[in-house]
């Protein structure tokens, strides 16, 4: 597999929480990172790593609605692209794979 289609296990977290919400801004990936996972997390981390996994096709991007409460400021939303879905997919798969072949 080249670089393009790995995925590293903060990727991974951060792709899973894009597919749950369905979309979703980074700020509020941030947020859900850390009631998720009790570890705190900065914006710039989340934004680098957002950018990473768009870079990688596995999601997209697009300006949101200027909104009030950021001065008309508008928000980048993210989505999970159909090659995100299948690459979490595919982590999931390999892992329940390898834990069937762990001794008790």
């Amino acid at each position: 597999m080249n670089e393009k289609g790995t995925i590293g296990l903060l990727e991974e977290m951060i792709l899973l929480l894009v597919l749950k919400n369905e979309i979703i801004h980074g700020a509020e990936v941030a947020r859900q990172y850390t009631n998720e996972f009790k570890k705190s997390i900065t914006l710039p981390a989340i934004i680098a790593v957002l950018k990473r996994l768009e870079n990688k096709g596995f999601l997209s991007s697009k300006m949101g609605e200027p909104g009030n409460n950021r001065g008309g400021k508008r928000k980048r939303l993210y989505q999970a692209t159909s090659e995100g879905y299948q690459v979490a997919s595919n982590i999931q798969l390999m892992r329940n794979q390898l834990w069937k072949s762990i001794p008790n």
